[in-house]
């Protein structure tokens, strides 16, 4: 990668835009003025989504015009530099049909093919946390003043909090025996999913969060983070990529254990 320009601009943006689209979310959850419907992979998607994501693209079509933009619920947009915006409007669209407020706003950036920036907002929650490549990762609740995410020092599973989200794809992706391990020899599991869950690992309160199957739009924020909280986000193979598939944050003491549990399977 090239000398990676000032991201403070964008940073600014994603943070501003991410608060707007928290206000659109906010006027259908826990309401019954949409419908659900299912997108060919059996996925839900409302109004919410689809509103959310609009909104985000147009602020960038003023801001960023170059910039290219892909997306969960729209085809991609080519930019014309090396900066391209990945976008997941509502993570845990089942959480939110289910008014339950543990699913986020995702805004992730790629420059020259490297995710470098990352915001997830949790608009019931009026939580966000972000991270810039080489600034840290921050946390802010409510109108706190932000303070600095960083993961756990804990380095055992004895000790640790492990959490994930649907419990079926373990068994699908075949690798059942790993959750088995886990569930028998963690010190709590817990099914906060989505990028709640990746989210607690980024700021101390948890150790491990896997996600067996992710796409692009659901990790280009995370890795960001996680790496400026001083963790990693992972593919099984141990590789720092939002494309393998699948993913797993873990704190810098527990990463090798996990991954030698992965090996396993």
């Amino acid at each position: 990668m090239s000398t990676l320009p000032s991201l403070d601009s964008r940073l600014e943006f994603a943070i501003k835009v991410a608060l707007k689209a928290q206000d659109l979310i906010l006027g259908y959850y826990q309401r019954d003025n949409f419908e659900v419907e299912s997108k060919h992979d059996s996925t839900p998607v409302t109004v919410a989504d689809r509103g959310a994501e609009e909104l985000i693209r147009a602020e960038l079509a003023v801001a960023f015009p170059d910039d290219g933009i892909l997306g969960e619920e729209f085809p991609e947009k080519k930019g014309t530099n090396s900066f391209r915006w990945i976008l997941d409007p509502i993570d845990g669209t089942k959480s939110f049909v289910h008014g339950v407020p543990l699913f986020g706003t995702l805004i992730g950036l790629e420059y020259e093919g490297k995710c470098v920036l990352g915001v997830c907002r949790f608009p019931a929650l009026n939580e966000v946390v972000y991270a810039a490549k080489g600034q840290g990762a921050w946390w802010q609740v409510g109108d706190q003043e932000p303070k600095r995410a960083k993961v756990s020092g804990i380095g055992t599973f004895k000790e640790s909090c492990f959490s994930t989200t649907n419990l079926s794809r373990w068994s699908a992706e075949g690798i059942q025996d790993a959750y088995d391990f886990l569930s028998k020899n963690v010190k709590l599991t817990r099914g906060w999913g989505d990028c709640f869950g990746h989210m607690l690992v980024a700021t101390g309160r948890i150790e491990l969060m896997v996600d067996p199957s992710l796409s692009p739009w659901d990790a280009a924020a995370l890795l960001p983070i996680l790496e400026e909280a001083g963790g990693y986000f992972l593919d099984r193979r141990g590789e720092a990529t939002i494309y393998g598939g699948n993913g797993f944050s873990v704190n810098a003491a527990l990463k090798d254990d996990v991954l030698k549990l992965f090996a396993k399977n």
